[in-house]
């Protein structure tokens, strides 16, 4: 699904003039979505968009917290989280998706401009967390919104390497 979602994102950010690379890797580390919109020769807009698509969540966003995985050996992604430890989840998940140092140098390699963080969710087990998310200056986008879009919306491109699977998406809301 997460592929999919990717697919879907990058479709609709081709529509608007943006130029992608998409699932570059840095170790152990990924990032899904970068976009780039020039106006002649000057970059004007710089965004780094991660995307988490799931139908049916189970865990968060977020992970436990790495102290109360060591410390009370809870697994990565259990359901049992205090309002503190959803706090701190949230913090370690930001700067390992938007602020590690190897990102944030690649990014600023390609183009020393202010580069935007961004996320886009599907369903989602806690609206508490994708508010958290929020707080920590993260622009959330609902993936319905972003099909939505591309389904009625006129864009500067009408078809980009992402079509067939919104042509898909739309036949299906035909039917």
């Amino acid at each position: 699904m997460a592929l999919l979602a990717e697919e879907i994102v990058e479709e609709w950010l081709n529509r608007q003039g943006y130029f992608t690379i998409r699932g570059i890797k840095l170790g152990v580390h990924e990032m899904d979505l970068l976009a780039i919109k020039t106006k002649g020769t000057e970059v004007e807009e710089c965004r780094h968009i991660e995307v988490q698509a799931s139908m049916r969540p189970i865990s968060y966003i977020s992970r436990v917290p790495k102290e109360i995985q060591r410390t009370e050996g809870r697994s990565a992604n259990s359901a049992k989280r205090s309002s503190d430890e959803l706090v701190q989840g949230v913090k370690e998940w930001v700067d390992a998706k938007f602020k590690t140092q190897k990102k944030t140098a690649l990014m600023q390699t390609l183009f020393n401009k202010p580069w935007s963080s961004e996320l886009v969710i599907h369903n989602v087990k806690s609206e508490e967390e994708v508010r958290l998310i929020e707080q920590a200056g993260i622009k959330v986008h609902r993936l319905k919104d972003l099909v939505t879009e591309l389904q009625h919306r006129k864009f500067i491109i009408s078809y980009a390497a992402g079509a067939n699977l919104t042509d898909l998406i739309n036949m299906g809301a035909e039917l």
